[in-house]
């Protein structure tokens, strides 16, 4: 349960539920302003009994304070999740990548060993003592390896080695060979490293060269050689291994030598070590340690040593003495391997093959023991000296302690051993340095310990606890600790019934599979996991976790989708989405989303399983999840709707023969899909839209032809309208005299309906005129453009809103395939289309792609430098893109006299209007030649291919890649366990940058200025269309400022240098910046530009040359009124509620929840005029005002039921639209400042029946902007007289800026924007020269 408290400890901690109470305390606080009639608690009096710097001791003695600092200060974060950092440079990858544990996984040996022994003690009988000797240490040998075969050769000749080395390897095959060496009583090998043999009579000795050894055993092999000088021997072989590398370029020799001695030593001859000490160190090392500890500690005079031969228990047995010390000794030795040897090496030696393991082991204690005497084992590969290590200091403390009890166990066999503290201690010491260490210090060396303690059940709880944090800490550990061999010990733990573990080894085993993947399937281990995933127990953490290991289990694994779902897996998932529609403990997002991910590997590719999903209605259970908060939940269950599409792969796409073979729920579920990915085209988030791009392209591919066939109707000449090429719609004309061939989908809503909005009629009898483009066209229309082409709100519904179930290919085919709905069609290439012209880099290279399937891609064209003079606007001869189609194309389209030109350069109208399809044009074969669509200029189609045959599987390559997988298994590589809290400069600087909002809002309040004039800088953009937008940051000496081309420039005003600048997008048309926004400005703050046509981009680091990164990026606007040309966008950022307000020319405001990605409410407007001002309260959340092009001004509130608060008219002149708007200074939400393109400024009071209090007549006929302070009790407004005039809230005036033609005086030309400083009395404002300057009162403000 340890784990599992600690990782709910970290979920609670990253919650964000205090967003949700905040809003209902300011909210609560606003209410009460209202009621009581309070001003402001940041009253006169207040301020001039207390200081500036006494502000934080005044807050934290009022709770009317501190409501009103956070309602001032707002604590709302957003758009700081995984998802923001790096989407569209992300580079998929998923866990198979890495081969970790590949690289690390034992391999299983069965070894054959050789002993060839010449020895001839005199204690016996010479024969029986040489039969006595191997049999000896054959049993030895199979202590440790009980699987071999051993053969001895006693005494022999050259010829029996040859034979014995040949048959050995014969039966071994490519498993290693041992040759043990026992060369006692022999002469000390010759100075080339041969080794002496008898001749066949026995009468004298003959050498073997390591040349004829080497080749009759052959590699893989091991030889020990415990013989005087038998450094020698490993001489020869090294040189016989560089000679074989020289020779090759590269040997693949497979050869390990452990010698007894170095070239010129002589093994020891003291009565204190048996005579063959190097092989009794390697066959029996813990009676060897013990004796030889025995006689250096204060054991040595007290202990009987003929005790150590009677040491009860068995190696294997670990609750014995002797079982207890054999895994001390193990422990021990491993650790010191580990900590000295390179990671490969170590792997190769003590975890590939358990003898040769255990040799090694052994080994370290023969260097040991030996070094006493003097005599320097050596072995290929050389190891580093081990016989100083510290842990031997471990092991004799823990041997003393177990030695201690030795004479007790053996008088009393029924007295209870106690186990050794040694294990605990280093568990102990592993989690000290858990609490202190990390990737850049020394890694921890009780490691391989820790994996021995796997072994224990009293020590295995806790040694998994401390695993898993250790594994948490990033893929290095997860590296470490599979060089270890963590690997066997977790897999065989899966069989392991005990509940206590399974939390904890769902957790490793995530970590493991985040890094690599691994076939679980042959050992069963994936049952484990689908058992855990109805673990009522678990926290949804953990059982989204159990989902990550299936999907890895299941992803691209044939076997492994078989036998999952054999086990139920499928069944399972959707019974957990089901249960999460009614349970809340069910609704945990990442466990949501790893199930849909999980059944999207399963149903990738793999018939069956969509069979089976599809007769549980798994698209009917997936399609709400379409609707969840959480951008990965959707775009998750995108991907799994998107893995059930047939994408026509072994089916004849060419429609021939007359066979129905397609059932017609099959027909209706993938209708159903398509309609449900059709909701999410316009998602707020691009991981979403990117997914349903991805979804488009497997349908695009699956129903090829007839989409093509819609897709070419569209552009098809015709003397009418357009709409006679789209068959299934049945087009009702409205008042307005529009129609449309797409649909309105509100939000939500399953159920498409048509609605107008492509006009037609006398206007668009002639198709193309003059090499144009039909305006009648519906790729050619500027609405479809601009947001989604599936939403229009403010048209009349058609007959055809319920599209006909027509006979349809199913999501599963075998035979040909047959089209579904020519609507269906067309709301698919409409939204192809929007995805073609995504805001989003990535997403929109993803819907070209998909347009290039259907036969369009993008007209390459390089930008066109305008050569117009600045202040010009551009003229239609700047178009940088046109339509194209191939010239077969039109002439099978003939009847316009051949003249029209294969790319169209003019705009379609003039004057010149926006197209939603610049840029495009047609294939001019319909068939998809795939290789072309991993070009590295977006994979769009060659104009010029010809057809490309039958599909095959290999095809599947060549369409676009889901990336939600790959991106979402990144989550698991990362810390789960510690709650990933702000750093102390963050909450430092936040902490801050709170104080100095706070002294300069009391500042603010209290001023009184009386003049606002005094230019303190101005800068020269040098914008070719001047300045469009400007913003001043808040907490630096920043202004921001765009043109009409959306270029965006970053100035310091203090040092009057240029900081950065760069492009908001690429597309040459739809130009416009129609409001900059800050988002976090107390944090981290992004950039939020949002453009005329709506879309909406967010950039980070913006301040800095060349570093921008797009944060995220999303069309705001959804649904054009019929008849507009541009859209003319207007919104403001909420930081408050973390909403974005934006409207247009649509009927509706469209408020976003940027946390969410998502679109919250569409508030329905309530007359047919457009707004043409927008703004959002900075301390209410959820209320917004607006101002209209008939002069109304009206302020909605979305947290109440009604959304409309109230509404009023109080501009009524001849020029009645309103240029801008904003609240008064203040907790009061209903006073507002409304500015009109005539020049009055009125000051209204919503609540009052009399709504305005105050009237200001600014300019005539020419105010082109307002700015109202944000806290000080001061607007301003400029009007294209090149004039600017400052006043207070009781209307009188502080100051006017003109332009005076003389070379002192202030120069500004026709004003395009202000906006005021948050916190300061500054004053920025933008001009049509270029020019932006700033202002402040009669004293410079503070730096």
């Amino acid at each position: 349960m340890a784990l599992g408290d600690l990782m709910a400890a970290s979920r609670y901690s990253q919650s964000s539920a205090a967003v949700s109470n905040h809003l209902e305390e300011v909210s609560a606080n606003g209410n009460h302003v209202e009621e009581d009639g309070v001003r402001t608690v940041y009253s006169s009096n207040i301020v001039n009994n207390s200081n500036a710097q006494d502000l934080s001791e005044t807050a934290s003695s009022s709770y009317a304070f501190t409501a009103t600092s956070m309602a001032y200060l707002p604590q709302t974060v957003v758009l700081c999740e995984l998802r923001h950092d790096g989407f569209e440079s992300y580079i998929p990858s998923c866990p198979l990548d890495s081969g970790l544990v590949s690289k690390w996984k034992p391999r299983d040996r069965v070894l054959v060993a050789l002993e060839s022994c010449l020895c001839n003690p005199f204690a016996m009988a010479p024969q029986k003592a040489i039969e006595t000797i191997w049999k000896t240490l054959a049993k030895q040998y199979e202590r440790w390896q009980p699987k071999a075969q051993y053969k001895p050769s006693l005494d022999p000749t050259i010829e029996e080695v040859k034979k014995l080395c040949t048959t050995c390897r014969k039966y071994a095959k490519s498993e290693r060979v041992l040759f043990h060496y026992n060369g006692h009583g022999v002469p000390k090998p010759t100075l080339s490293g041969e080794i002496w043999l008898y001749n066949k009579s026995y009468t004298q000795y003959i050498p073997l060269k390591a040349s004829d050894l080497d080749s009759w055993l052959q590699t893989p092999s091991i030889y020990v050689f415990d013989c005087s000088a038998a450094g020698l021997i490993v001489s020869a072989f090294i040189e016989l291994q560089d000679y074989s590398t020289s020779s090759s370029g590269s040997s693949t020799r497979d050869c390990i030598l452990l010698a007894a001695c170095e070239a010129h030593e002589t093994l020891p001859q003291s009565v204190e070590f048996p005579a063959d000490v190097f092989t009794s160190c390697l066959t029996t090392p813990i009676k060897m340690a013990l004796r030889w500890f025995c006689t250096r500690s204060l054991l040595h005079e007290s202990f009987d040593y003929s005790l150590i031969d009677k040491i009860p228990g068995r190696q294997t047995d670990r609750k014995t003495l002797l079982g207890e010390l054999n895994w001390i000794f193990t422990a021990v030795t491993d650790t010191i391997a580990w900590n000295v040897l390179p990671h490969d090496l170590f792997q190769r030696l003590f975890r590939q093959d358990l003898l040769v393991a255990s040799l090694f082991r052994n080994y370290l204690l023969a260097e040991r023991i030996m070094r006493s005497a003097n005599c320097s084992p050596i072995s290929y590969p050389m190891l580093p000296p081990t016989h100083q290590h510290h842990m031997w200091d471990a092991w004799d403390m823990a041997a003393e302690i177990c030695l201690s009890q030795l004479p007790t166990l053996l008088e009393d066999p029924d007295s209870e051993f106690q186990p050794s503290p040694f294990f605990t201690e280093q568990l102990t010491a592993f989690e000290v340095w858990l609490d202190h260490g990390s990737e850049h210090k020394k890694p921890p060396e009780q490691l391989p310990i820790v994996l021995q303690v796997l072994l224990s059940q009293c020590h295995r709880f806790r040694a998994l606890v401390l695993l898993g944090r250790f594994l948490d800490m990033g893929p290095w550990a997860v590296d470490l600790a599979l060089s270890v061999g963590i690997f066997p010990y977790v897999l065989k733990l899966l069989q392991t019934i005990n509940p206590e573990l399974r939390q904890i080894l769902v957790f490793i085993w995530t970590k493991i599979l985040a890094l690599d993947k691994v076939d679980l399937v042959k050992d069963s281990g994936h049952i484990y996991f689908i058992r855990f995933l109805d673990s009522v127990e678990a926290y949804p953490e953990q059982r989204a976790m159990a989902a990550f290991v299936l999907a890895v289990i299941v992803d691209g694994y044939r076997k492994g989708k078989e036998d999952c779902i054999e086990a139920g897996l499928l069944h399972a998932c959707l019974k957990h989405l089901q249960g999460s529609y009614s349970s809340e403990a069910q609704t945990e997002p990442l466990f949501l989303q790893w199930i849909c991910l999980c059944l999207g590997k399963l149903w990738e590719d793999y018939v069956e399983a969509q069979m089976i999903g599809l007769q549980a209605d798994a698209p009917a259970i997936l399609a709400p999840l379409l609707s969840e908060p959480q951008p990965e939940v959707r775009a998750a269950a995108v991907f799994a709707l998107c893995t059930v599409l047939d994408v026509g792969f072994h089916t004849s796409r060419d429609g021939l023969g007359d066979e129905d073979c397609d059932d017609d729920e099959k027909i209706k579920t993938e209708e159903g899909i398509i309609r449900s990915l059709l909701t999410v085209v316009s998602d707020g988030s691009p991981l979403v839209r990117g997914e349903v791009a991805v979804a488009l392209s497997r349908f695009a591919f699956g129903h090829n032809k007839h989409l093509k066939s819609v897709a070419a109707a569209y552009w098809k000449p015709q003397s009418n309208s357009v709409l006679t090429s789209l068959p299934s719609f049945v087009v009702r004309g409205s008042g307005s005299g529009y129609t449309t061939p797409t649909h309105y989908m509100s939000h939500g809503s399953m159920v498409p309906s048509v609605a107008p909005l492509l006009r037609f009629g006398s206007d668009s009898q002639a198709i193309a005129r003059e090499g144009r483009v039909s305006t009648s066209s519906p790729l050619a229309t500027p609405g479809i453009m601009h947001g989604s082409p599936l939403s229009d709100d403010s048209s009349q519904l058609s007959d055809s809103g319920a599209l006909k179930d027509c006979v349809s290919n199913g999501v599963v085919n075998h035979a040909r395939r047959r089209a579904l709905d020519n609507a269906l069609y067309s709301e698919c290439v409409l939204a192809m289309c929007t995805l073609a012209k995504d805001p989003s880099p990535r997403v929109a290279s993803l819907g070209r792609r998909v347009l290039s399937i259907i036969g369009i891609e993008q007209v390459v064209s390089k930008s066109i430098k305008s050569v117009a003079r600045p202040g010009e606007s551009m003229t239609a001869s700047t178009s940088l893109a046109g339509l194209a189609r191939s010239s077969s194309w039109f002439d099978l389209n003939g009847g316009l006299g051949g003249h029209l030109p294969l790319t169209f350069r003019t705009p379609p109208v003039s004057p010149p209007r926006p197209s939603y399809m610049t840029g495009m044009r047609r294939v001019c074969s319909l068939d998809f030649r795939p290789h072309l669509m991993n070009s590295p200029d977006s994979g769009l189609a060659d104009p010029l291919l010809g057809s490309a045959g039958p599909s095959t599987v290999s095809e599947r390559s060549f369409l676009p890649q889901s990336t939600i997988y790959s991106w979402s298994c990144g989550h698991f590589s990362k810390p789960l366990l510690t709650a990933v809290d702000d750093g102390e400069d963050i909450i430092a600087r936040r902490e801050k940058r709170e104080k100095l909002a706070l002294d300069h809002i009391v500042k603010c309040q209290d001023t009184s200025v009386t003049k606002l004039h005094n230019q303190i800088a101005s800068w020269d953009t040098k914008f070719e269309t001047g300045t469009k937008t400007a913003l001043l940051q808040p907490f630096s000496p920043t202004v921001i400022a765009s043109d009409e081309n959306e270029k965006i420039r970053v100035w310091n005003y203090e040092e009057a240098t240029l900081l950065n600048s760069f492009d908001n997008h690429d597309y040459p048309e739809n130009r416009g910046v129609s409001k900059l926004c800050l988002v976090n400005e107390l944090d981290e703050n992004l950039l939020l530009v949002a453009s005329n046509d709506g879309n909406i981009r967010i950039w980070k680091d913006y301040a800095t040359k060349g570093q921008q990164k797009l944060v995220t990026a999303f069309p705001s606007i959804q649904g054009q009124k019929p008849g507009v040309r541009s859209l003319n966008a207007v919104v403001d950022w909420q930081q408050q509620s973390g909403y974005l307000f934006a409207s247009g020319e649509i009927s509706s405001v469209m408020a976003w929840d940027l946390d969410k990605e998502q679109l919250v409410s569409n508030i329905p407007l309530t007359s047919d005029s457009s707004i043409s001002a927008l703004a959002a309260s900075q301390v209410h959340g959820g209320q917004f005002a607006a101002g209209f092009v008939d002069g109304y001004v009206r302020l909605y509130d979305i947290r109440t039921p009604e959304m409309l608060v109230s509404a009023t008219r109080p501009h009524t002149q001849q020029v009645e639209r309103v240029v801008g708007i904003g609240f008064q200074p203040g907790l009061e939400p209903a006073k507002i400042v409304s500015a009109s393109q005539a020049g009055n400024i009125q000051f209204l009071d919503m609540r009052s029946a009399k709504n305005t209090y105050l009237t200001i007549d600014a300019h005539r006929g020419s105010l082109t902007a307002l700015a109202v302070h944000r806290h000080a009790p001061l607007i301003a407004s400029g009007s294209a007289k090149q004039l600017i005039k400052v006043f207070n809230l009781e209307g009188d005036p502080l100051g006017t800026i003109r332009y005076y033609p003389t070379f002192m005086a202030q120069k500004i030309g026709s004003v395009s924007c202000l906006t005021f400083h948050p916190y300061q009395v500054l004053l920025a404002a933008g001009a049509a020269d270029a020019c932006v300057s700033i202002y402040a009162d009669e004293v410079s403000p503070p730096r």
